[in-house]
C-alpha cells in the first residue's frame, strides 16, 4: 500500500531540519504552494530543476459514453495539469 506524504508532514520535516518555528515553516510552505498554483493557473510551465515540470493545457470538448446507460454525452472542455519527471530524477527513481 502506498503512503501519501501530506502537507503537514512536509512542514514537520522542514521544521525538524531548521531553527524556524512551525508557524513560520507552515507559512513558507503555503506561500510556495500558492506561487506554484498561480503559475500553473496563468498558463506558465513550472520547472523544478532536478525534479520535473508541471504544465497546464486545454482539452477540447469531446464525446464520451455513460457506462451505466450506454448514453453518448459531450464532455466539456477543461484544463488538465501534467507532470513530467526530469531525466535526472527518472534515473534516480529507476536505480533503486
Amino acid at each position: 500500500m502506498t503512503k501519501t506524504l501530506t502537507k503537514a508532514e512536509i512542514v514537520e520535516a522542514i521544521y525538524e531540519k531548521t531553527d524556524k518555528n512551525r508557524a513560520d515553516v507552515r507559512h513558507v510552505v503555503e506561500n510556495l504552494l500558492e506561487l506554484m498554483k498561480q503559475a500553473i493557473k496563468n498558463d506558465k510551465a513550472l520547472l523544478l530543476s532536478g525534479f520535473g515540470k508541471f504544465e497546464a493545457y486545454d482539452k477540447t470538448a469531446r464525446k464520451g459514453r455513460n457506462p451505466q446507460t450506454d448514453e453518448t454525452i459531450t464532455l466539456d472542455p477543461r484544463k488538465v495539469v501534467v507532470f513530467r519527471l526530469s531525466r535526472k530524477f527518472r534515473t534516480e527513481l529507476n536505480i533503486d
